[in-house]
């Protein structure tokens, strides 16, 4: 029996989760979803309150072990957001404007149910987040190792901590 291959037809890029929010937001963390909220402390600010931008972090449950990341493409209250995110609805797929809802009975946003492509609808899984990490928020660098001494002004760098400690 003969059999002809055809060749596939070119797929677009495959996102996972953490790449796609990576890219978009520009944050520094690598590693699977649920190390995100881990990672971010110390690094970037977090919290329970949506911000356009922020990424909302997912934790591991049954059916998502890796945990999940998305970031907010739109806050329409304070219990609804819009997402955008890769890798949930459909494998390796980019989703934009994704309904979001917090179902939480505190209103912290440590439970929502995330629109889901398969049935047109919100999902029918209560999946539980850690809260939001704020990329453009980065804490303040401290100095720990730096003596006290008169105010220079703000020391930006070591370079800087070393000359002063040399002027001493």
């Amino acid at each position: 029996m003969l059999s002809i291959l055809t060749p596939a037809p070119a797929h677009a890029q495959f996102y996972q989760c953490v790449a796609y929010a990576r890219e978009v937001t520009g944050v520094e963390i690598r590693g699977n979803a649920n190390t995100w909220w881990g990672q971010a402390e110390g690094r970037y600010q977090r919290g329970k309150a949506p911000k356009a931008g922020a990424i909302l972090a997912f934790k591991s449950m049954h059916g998502m072990p890796a945990g999940h990341v998305a970031v907010v493409a739109k806050v329409l209250n304070d219990r609804e957001v819009l997402l955008d995110h890769a890798n949930w609805s459909s494998r390796g797929r980019v989703e934009h404007g994704v309904r979001a809802v917090d179902v939480s009975p505190e209103g912290d946003w440590s439970q929502v149910r995330v629109w889901y492509a398969g049935i047109g609808d919100l999902g029918t899984r209560t999946n539980p987040t850690f809260g939001f990490i704020y990329p453009d928020s980065r804490p303040a660098p401290v100095y720990a190792d730096a003596a006290p001494h008169k105010a220079r002004g703000s020391l930006v760098s070591q370079d800087v901590i070393q000359l002063a400690m040399l002027e001493r």
